[in-house]
């Protein structure tokens, strides 16, 4: 049992759980709680390191089931409560921490794509990670001052939607046109558009593209935009979250793609 905090693996998890550099350089990203690494077993991640209080887990059924899936692996470590909570980035610690490498991407995309315009809010990027997962949207860019989609809050609020997407991180708007090179149409999610988003046509490779929070989508985002789309909505309503006007949008383009534009 890990009973310090001086340890190598904990202390490389520690730079993983906090520096974004580190996170990019090894392709790894920290995930905490029974749920979030079941997704990752389930999805046949690769962990590199896993640290557990058995105590904790057993506390569940679930956790006490969790335990039988890591046992023997070579990279995982028991460690004592106090050594769990210093690579916790929750106040209550959930017996499991994990760091895991995260997909290669491949480019260009195809099919649907989603294109995070510099949002800032990590609950919002996740919250639109895990909409794509569940509108069966494979990829994801993010452009440059989006924020870093494998810190440990976006992983904690997209509940496993990384080990279902690709995801193209810090990307320029110089380059996006050539990830986007097999799409039909790309179109920006604009509150002042005149064109409602179900009036486009989904069932065809499109990109959808969000904007930052308080500004909407740039202006080299418009620019590459085909077209503007915007979500009706009653009089002297003001503008949905970010992240709900997205996840509309997209239900949207699953519906048309499962039962037409009708």
């Amino acid at each position: 049992m890990i009973t310090s905090t001086k340890n190598p693996q904990i202390k490389h998890l520690r730079s993983l759980l906090t520096n974004r550099k580190d996170r990019r350089s090894e392709r790894l990203f920290v995930i905490e709680g029974v749920r979030l690494v079941e997704e990752a077993f389930q999805a046949q991640a690769e962990i590199a390191i896993l640290v557990y209080n058995r105590e904790q887990l057993t506390l569940t059924e679930r956790g006490a089931a969790l335990i039988e899936q890591f046992v023997g692996l070579a990279q995982a470590y028991e460690v004592a409560p106090e050594v769990l909570q210093a690579v916790s980035d929750t106040v209550t610690p959930q017996g499991v921490v994990a760091a895991v490498r995260w997909p290669e991407l491949e480019s260009p995309m195809y099919g649907v794509v989603l294109v995070l315009d510099a949002l800032q809010d990590p609950g919002n990027v996740g919250t639109l990670l895990r909409s794509a997962v569940a509108t069966g949207i494979g990829q994801v860019i993010c452009t440059v001052g989006t924020a870093d989609v494998y810190s440990p809050k976006v992983a904690r609020a997209a509940m496993g939607a990384h080990f279902r997407l690709a995801i193209a991180q810090d990307v320029s708007w110089d380059d996006a046109p050539l990830m986007l090179s097999t799409t039909d149409n790309v179109y920006a999610a604009v509150a002042e558009a005149s064109m409602p988003y179900y009036a486009a046509d989904w069932r065809q490779p499109s990109a959808l593209i969000v904007g930052n929070e308080a500004n909407g989508v740039s202006a080299a985002g418009l620019e590459i935009a085909t077209k503007q789309i915007a979500i009706p909505m009653a009089p002297g309503v003001e503008s949905l979250n970010a992240a709900v006007a997205g996840s509309v949008i997209l239900f949207e383009m699953q519906r048309q793609r499962k039962l037409g534009r009708s």
